[in-house]
């Protein structure tokens, strides 16, 4: 069962997860406020612009919610300074419940999101945090994986031959939607997976497999991979991506979750499902 007359404000609506959990909410008749930092409309969601880093914007946003979306701003390495004074606030304007977007390899607690995951429950008395792997769609939309594929039919990590349960974005949103429309909040952290554990050398003959194309993964040093991002993005944040590939090498992420199964009722969606209805992406 879910709750009815809620209007939820999705943060992050027209990235990866927050463009698909707005339009999964207004299909089924929920009320979306979308935010971003242009307030663009998204799937019949009402715009409202955000910036985490201007508070003037947030009271505005949070006019009318009683539950949010969560998605940290991206490349942060500490989003706990500015999601943490947000979320108080929205508790005090009325805000019930909040979903929060992590990461299967950040646990409560721990660097980045960790620090907003362990407050999260002192803030809230519904709530949950949505841990999934690393996204299918890092492959398909705008990842430099998937750059790397257009460009070039290649992809670089540090992961080695480590696996990992990547996860739909899709299916990442239907938690999401479960998360904050059920009667029920989940209230603990829920850890996403695709129902398979793939290696990026299984990833590359998926793709090459229902594409046609020829696509590899090329394996590279720790160091190579940390200092290549870091000249794409602030340093911590660079070397936290690269921590995160050399922990996949050491099989971290070797596991898959029927999360979304028990949430949603219905399995997780396959990579080669996904690649087949987005390799107009790849």
């Amino acid at each position: 069962m879910t709750v009815a007359h809620t209007t939820t404000l999705v943060i992050g609506a027209t990235g990866t997860t927050g463009s698909r959990t707005a339009a999964q909410l207004t299909a089924a008749g929920h009320a979306v406020k979308a935010a971003g930092r242009k307030g663009t409309a998204v799937a019949g969601a009402e715009p409202v612009r955000f910036d985490w880093y201007d508070p003037g914007t947030h009271d505005t946003a949070l006019d009318g919610v009683d539950r949010l979306y969560v998605i940290p701003p991206v490349g942060d390495p500490d989003p706990a300074a500015v999601v943490l004074p947000f979320l108080r606030r929205a508790r005090a304007r009325g805000v019930r419940r909040a979903v929060l977007l992590s990461a299967s390899s950040i646990p409560e607690g721990g660097p980045a999101t960790g620090r907003v995951h362990a407050a999260l429950p002192g803030i809230f008395d519904e709530w949950a945090v949505l841990r999934p792997s690393w996204f299918m769609q890092n492959f398909t939309g705008d990842h430099l994986h998937a750059h790397g594929i257009r460009t070039d039919g290649a992809f670089e990590t540090a992961a080695g031959s480590g696996r990992i349960g990547f996860v739909d974005a899709d299916d990442i949103a239907a938690v999401a939607v479960r998360a904050l429309t059920d009667a029920r909040s989940p209230d603990t952290d829920l850890v996403l997976t695709g129902p398979q554990a793939l290696s990026h050398d299984d990833v590359a003959a998926v793709i090459a497999e229902v594409t046609g194309r020829s696509v590899i993964h090329r394996p590279r040093p720790y160091e190579e991979v940390r200092d290549r991002l870091a000249r794409l993005m602030p340093s911590a944040f660079a070397t936290m991506l690269a921590d995160m590939d050399r922990a996949v090498s050491e099989g971290a992420e070797d596991r898959v979750t029927d999360t979304v199964e028990r949430l949603t009722g219905r399995p997780a969606r396959a990579f080669r499902e996904v690649v087949a209805r987005e390799s107009g992406g790849c």
